[in-house]
């Protein structure tokens, strides 16, 4: 979400709700339409409090799997780049083709992969990295006892990077469904004609634009939390990036220098293959 393009729809939004009820109170009697104001005030505060209890649950529920995508990422890079020590413990040839998958698997997660997660593109894609991976392990015939715990820890951290990925591309195409959205946006507009009737002409223009004003900007930077919170990839201020999979992918690099291994990953620095 950029901050300058919601500053600007929250401002105009703020301006078309004041302005209506400027006009409106220039036609409303002393007082305002309501004979009874304790018992309008009455209303309005169900309304608003059951709105603030149901936004604020969903921004709960929001923030939860907005978390759990940046555990997922950080869990995710941390697991590969323990595969790629697990490895260097199989045999040569296949420690060195694994490496080169592992680094294109980070490189295509940093690059294609996360750029499909912002444009909510990646559907239920897998990553190529994956499979060519699964493809390598698969042709390994341990023969020692040390190959034998690799091969067995490598299908474990598999399973886990396998997970930790579901975890971060969860939410990638949104997490709060269309009727929630409008339920939202049908109580909004009831909450702002309900405000409407609280013009009142003996009250001065700037009170009345200040009574519809403050509610409508709380109402409008809410919404926009939870447009945040539905999609959390991408750029922007507090957007998930893919910096735990950028720090392992030159963790990568050194690794392999320390234990010798020449590397020629298989893929650009976006992670397609050449």
């Amino acid at each position: 979400m950029n901050i300058v393009w919601a500053a600007l729809v929250t401002v105009f939004v703020t301006a078309v709700t004041v302005t209506a009820m400027l006009l409106v109170r220039r036609r409303a009697p002393d007082g305002g339409y309501f004979s009874n104001g304790d018992r309008a005030s009455g209303v309005f505060g169900v309304l608003a409090t059951g709105f603030s209890v149901l936004l604020g649950f969903i921004i709960f529920l929001s923030f939860t799997s907005y978390d759990q995508s940046r555990s997922g990422a950080e869990s995710e890079a941390t697991i590969v780049a323990q595969q790629v020590q697990t490895a260097q413990f199989l045999p040569r040839q296949t420690a060195a083709e694994l490496t080169g998958e592992l680094t294109c698997y980070a490189r295509s997660v940093a690059g294609v992969e996360w750029d499909a997660l912002d444009t909510g593109t990646l559907g239920n894609s897998v990553n190529p990295w994956g499979v060519e991976m699964y493809r390598t392990i698969s042709a390994v015939n341990p023969r020692t006892s040390v190959e034998q715990s690799a091969y067995d820890r490598w299908m474990d951290q598999t399973a886990d990077r396998e997970q930790a990925r579901i975890d971060r591309v969860h939410g990638a195409e949104g997490i709060i469904p269309t009727p929630l959205w409008m339920v939202l946006g049908a109580i909004s507009v009831v909450i702002f004609v309900y405000m409407l009737f609280f013009a009142d002409s003996s009250e001065g223009p700037v009170t009345q634009g200040l009574l519809m004003g403050s509610v409508t900007v709380v109402i409008t930077l809410l919404l926009f939390l939870l447009v945040f919170f539905d999609h959390p990839h991408g750029q922007g201020v507090g957007r998930l990036k893919p910096t735990a999979m950028e720090r392992t992918i030159g963790l990568i690099e050194t690794q392999a220098k320390l234990v010798g291994v020449d590397v020629t990953p298989p893929c650009d620095e976006h992670g397609n293959r050449r």
